[in-house]
C-alpha cells in the first residue's frame, strides 16, 4: 500500500512545508494516539534533537496526543536510540522522536518506536495513516492526556550505554575527542566516556538551534580530525544530529567509516567467541568489507540503502551485526536499534582488550576505490528491463572480474540514476565508471 505521510523512516521534510507543519504534526499526534489508545496502553514518550523547530513540533504532538487521551512523558533533547531504550524501560506504548537526523536545521521529522524499542510495524503505520484522513475528535475532559517531564532521562541512558561496555573494564589513560554535532547527545556523550575513566575533549556540544550538523559531526569528520591531531588524542568519536550514526578518527588522523567499524566489531566478536550468524550491509557497502569478512569465514548479505532495511535483513536471518558505510552501526546483541554511542563503546572495548590502536585494528580490511557518477534521468524508468543497459553493465562487470562490482541505483530523491563502480585499481575504476555512465546516458536519452 502506498504511503501518503510516512517514508522509510517516519515523516520528514522542510519545516513549514507539508507535511512538516504544526497542523499536520498535531494531526499525526492525534492519529497515533487514537491507534495506540485502541490497543490499551496510553503512555507515550517524546524526545527530540536540538533544532529550533523541535519546540514547535513537541507542542503540536503533545496537543494531538492529549486530545486522543494519551499521557506523555517529555524527555527533551535525547538521542534517537535513547528514546528507543527508554520506551522499553518505561513500558510505554511507543516512543516518538522529533529529528531529521543528519539533515540541516531547517528540516525536521517525526519517527516512532514500538514498545519493544524497534521500528513500528507496517500494520500500525498504515493504521495511523488511515486515521490521518479522519476528522480530529477530542476525548472527554476527564480523559485528556497529561504530560510531565522526565528529569533523569539523560542519566538513565548514560547508565545503559555503560552497561554495554565489558564489566570490570575501564578507559583510564585513553584520550578521546567527542564531536556531538551540536545535536541530541551534546549533554550525554561526554559523560558516557568520562564515567568509564577516559580523558574527554568535547566539541560540537554548544547547540543554538541552528548549528546542528553544520560543518561538524559524522557528516563532516574533518572538524573532528583537526581536533584529534591537535590534542594528540588516541581516538575521535563523531556522532550525527540524533546520535544514531558513528564515524571515528584514528590517532593518525585517518577517518574510519561505517564499513571499517563493522569489520573491527566482527573481529572483536570473533576474538571473544561471541560471533553468531553473518553481517548485514547495504548495496553501497564497500566490496573490501565483503572480501575481508569472507577471509574471516563470515557470511555477508546486502540490503537496500537505509538502516530500516538493514534491521529487516538482520531479523529475517536472525543475525546480530549490521550497518551502513555512513555510520549506522547496529548491534542487536547489545540494543534494539542503531546507536552511535553503544557502537563506539564496542570499538573502544576492542582497543583496550587487544592493546592495539584503531589504526591497527582497521588494517585488516582494505577499502576498494569507489567512484560514483549521477546520470540525469528525464523519465524515471526501470533500467533492469533495458537490454542495452544490462549489456553495458555486464561488459563492465566482465572487465572488473571478481575484484570489482557495478551498481546502478535510481535516486529516491533526485531525477538521476547513480552509477557506481568499485574495484582494486583506482584508475581502472574511474575509467570504467565514466565510460559506463556515458553509455547509460546515451541509452536512456
Amino acid at each position: 500500500m502506498a504511503r501518503k505521510y510516512f517514508g522509510t523512516d517516519g515523516m520528514r521534510g522542510r519545516v513549514g512545508v507539508e507535511p512538516m507543519t504544526a497542523a499536520t504534526v498535531m494531526k499525526l499526534g492525534w492519529a497515533a494516539g487514537k491507534v495506540l489508545a485502541s490497543q490499551g496502553n496510553r503512555e507515550v514518550l517524546i524526545g527530540k534533537d536540538t533544532r529550533v523547530s523541535g519546540y514547535l513540533f513537541e507542542s503540536a504532538l503533545e496537543a494531538g496526543l492529549s486530545s486522543a487521551g494519551i499521557n506523555i512523558k517529555i524527555l527533551g533533547p535525547m538521542p534517537t536510540p535513547a528514546v528507543a531504550y527508554l520506551t522499553r524501560t518505561f513500558r510505554a506504548a511507543a516512543g516518538i522522536v522529533i529529528s531529521a537526523s543528519h539533515n540541516p536545521f531547517y528540516d525536521n521529522g517525526v519517527k516512532f518506536f514500538s514498545a519493544e524499542g524497534t521500528k513500528l510495524p507496517d500494520s500500525v503505520e498504515l493504521e495511523i495513516e488511515a486515521a490521518m484522513d479522519q476528522e480530529i475528535t477530542t476525548v472527554d475532559s476527564a480523559e485528556l492526556g497529561r504530560a510531565h517531564r522526565i528529569a533523569d532521562a539523560a542519566g538513565r541512558y548514560i547508565e545503559f550505554c555503560k552497561s554495554t561496555f565489558p564489566s570490570g573494564q575501564r578507559l583510564d589513560g585513553m584520550k578521546i575527542v567527542v564531536d556531538s554535532a551540536h545535536g541530541a547527545a551534546y549533554h550525554i556523550a561526554r559523560g558516557v566516556f568520562e564515567e568509564l575513566g577516559a580523558t574527554v575533549v568535547s566539541v560540537g556540544a554548544e547547540p543554538d538551534g541552528l548549528n546542528i550538523n553544520r560543518d561538524c559531526g559524522a557528516t563532516s569528520p574533518d572538524h573532528l580530525r583537526a581536533h584529534v591531531l591537535l590534542e594528540k588524542a588516541d581516538v575521535g568519536v563523531a556522532l550525527d544530529g540524533d546520535a544514531d550514526r558513528l564515524i571515528m578518527i584514528d590517532h593518525t588522523g585517518e577517518v574510519v567509516n561505517g564499513d571499517e567499524l563493522l569489520y573491527v566489531l566482527v573481529k572483536a566478536r570473533i576474538d571473544a567467541n561471541e560471533m553468531s550468524g553473518g553481517v548485514a550491509g547495504t548495496l553501497m557497502s564497500n566490496l573490501g568489507l565483503e572480501h575481508a569478512l569472507r577471509d574471516l569465514d563470515v557470511e555477508f548479505a546486502r540490503a537496500n540503502v537505509g538502516d530500516r532495511y538493514v534491521l529487516e535483513l538482520l531479523r529475517e536471518r536472525n543475525w546480530k551485526i549490521g550497518g551502513e558505510s555512513s555510520g549506522h552501526i547496529i548491534c542487536l546483541d547489545r540494543t534494539t536499534t542503531g546507536d552511535g554511542l553503544v557502537a563506539a563503546l564496542q570499538i573502544l572495548a576492542q582497543i583496550r582488550l587487544s592493546g592495539e590502536s584503531l589504526a591497527q585494528l582497521r588494517s585488516g580490511m582494505t577499502q576498494y576505490p569507489q567512484v560514483l557518477v549521477n546520470v540525469p534521468m528525464k523519465i524515471r524508468q526501470d533500467l533492469s528491463e533495458s537490454e542495452q543497459v544490462q549489456e553495458v553493465v555486464q561488459s563492465a562487470e566482465r572487465e572488473l572480474g571478481d575484484s570489482g562490482r557495478v551498481l546502478l541505483r535510481p535516486s529516491g530523491t533526485e531525477p538521476v540514476v547513480r552509477v557506481m563502480v568499485e574495484g582494486k585499481v583506482a584508475n581502472d575504476v574511474e575509467t570504467i565508471c565514466h565510460r559506463l555512465a556515458d553509455s547509460v546516458s546515451r541509452i536512456i536519452g
